[in-house]
């Protein structure tokens, strides 16, 4: 692998794995607002609120796309890169630690932006009514 190739897969790595931070991080914090939130607080609340949320759902669904597209060159590159890397240094448990994290953590930020979505569902049905 060329170092030119090897800072690319090394930096999709890094970017894949702030991604599934991020996908719970917004989760988290829009469930927050969603506690918090107050319905007939006013227009002027719930449009900050849904812009917010507009906001954060985007950045969510990025970070989905990524998690997703980047896991391609990951998955192919991981028994030269990532493997290798653990098999030399003796951390395999901790890698294997790590994706178990991982997947967790994704896992519970799809899950909650279900419910996110569900919560919001109702709220704009009391916005609009």
């Amino acid at each position: 692998m060329s170092p030119t190739v090897g800072v690319i897969i090394m930096v999709n790595n890094h970017l894949h794995d702030v991604s599934t931070a991020m996908l719970l991080a917004c989760g988290v914090a829009v469930w927050l607002m969603i506690k918090r939130y107050e319905a007939g607080s006013g227009s002027v609340v719930a449009g900050y609120f849904m812009s917010i949320y507009k906001g954060m759902a985007k950045v969510a669904r990025f970070s989905l796309y990524w998690i997703l597209i980047g896991a391609i060159p990951r998955t192919l590159t991981f028994r030269s890169f990532e493997w290798s890397n653990a098999v030399i240094h003796n951390q395999i448990p901790a890698l294997i630690l790590k994706h178990i994290l991982a997947f967790t953590v994704v896992s519970l930020g799809v899950w909650l932006w279900l419910k996110i979505n569900q919560k919001m569902k109702v709220i704009k049905q009391g916005i609009n009514a």
